[in-house]
């Protein structure tokens, strides 16, 4: 399988002179195409910070970070955000939302930045992913008249707009109830079956459980890996058990 991101020895550093520590110390990642990871630490350990490096939604001070056989280093602000919009999706544990909008117009925005002559196919595709996540009545919605996880729902569909090769998710189940998150891990899987890669940064072992592959971090470096076969729907506890285990041997 190709390799849709390969991490270089990447160092990323905080503070200045004498106080300056590293947040990522020396770290190679490698993701393919189609593939779902999960990193998992404790609070410090680098985690965040790896998926922004990752996406180049922060710079590095070392080592490099190629997505889709660009070098993310190697470009300017201007074509990471682009890079961004177009080949990526993002989902955090708050989706960020505009109050005055409705759940809809929410979705189709950044799709509608140099493309308002589709606005019809634009609103037409948002519909279809709605009714995919099972939010296709709440379109009119204002962002204060729907549940959390209806909103983080919206939030996948806006990360799926523009088809991403990868969408990077930070605690995108962090703030929700245990039904809420197992159906937003049903949708990521069914994401992922389409071919869509995700890398999800959590701390819960059950989300992780549901992945291919953990990567275990401490102090800015990645101390392990956890490989498992495809999710079927069985045997989560047993996956789960699997995953704190390891959570155990690598101190976390």
């Amino acid at each position: 399988m190709k390799k849709i991101i390969i991490g270089d020895n990447i160092v990323k550093s905080f503070g200045v002179e004498d106080e300056q520590r590293n947040v990522l110390d020396g770290v190679s990642v490698e993701i393919t195409e189609g593939e779902f990871v999960a990193v998992m630490g404790p609070s410090g350990s680098g985690k965040s910070t790896l998926m922004f490096a990752l996406s180049g939604m922060d710079s590095v001070n070392g080592g490099k970070v190629v997505f889709d056989g660009m070098d993310l280093t190697e470009v300017g602000e201007k074509e990471l955000s682009e890079i961004r919009r177009t080949k990526m999706g993002f989902i955090f544990q708050q989706p960020t939302m505009l109050k005055n909008l409705n759940i809809l117009d929410n979705i189709i925005l950044p799709s509608m930045r140099d493309n308002r002559k589709n606005a019809p196919k634009i609103s037409e595709k948002a519909r279809m992913l709605m009714e995919r996540v099972g939010i296709g009545d709440l379109e009119k919605r204002d962002i204060t008249q729907v549940s959390g996880g209806q909103l983080q729902r919206a939030g996948i569909c806006r990360a799926l707009m523009n088809n991403p090769k990868i969408i990077f998710g930070d605690e995108p189940t962090g703030a929700l109830n245990s039904k809420s998150s197992e159906e937003i891990m049903d949708i990521f899987s069914e994401i992922n079956a389409d071919g869509t890669a995700l890398m999800l940064v959590t701390h819960d072992a059950k989300v992780a459980a549901r992945t291919d592959r953990i990567m275990f971090m401490r102090d800015g470096k990645i101390v392990s890996e956890l490989k498992l076969p495809k999710f079927d729907g069985k045997d989560i506890e047993v996956r789960v058990d699997e995953v704190t285990v390891k959570m155990r041997e690598v101190g976390i």
